[in-house]
């Protein structure tokens, strides 16, 4: 089964961004794009931001 030409991949809570970097090295993949998108909650009736919720965008490297 070939892979994907582009795949993203999703910088988890406790997970660094060079390893989320490596893992895509490891699999063939080159980043394309970065998006950051703020993760609300509520906190004491007031909307606050979580955190930053980070996915980055491969492209399949050529070989």
């Amino acid at each position: 089964m070939s892979q994907k030409r582009k795949k993203k991949f999703k910088v988890e809570p406790g997970q660094d961004i060079t390893e989320v970097l490596k893992q895509m090295k490891d699999e063939g993949y080159q980043v394309t794009r970065r998006l950051e998108a703020p993760v609300f909650k509520e906190e004491d009736g007031q909307i606050v931001v979580s955190h930053q919720e980070i996915i980055f965008e491969g492209k399949l490297i050529k070989e």
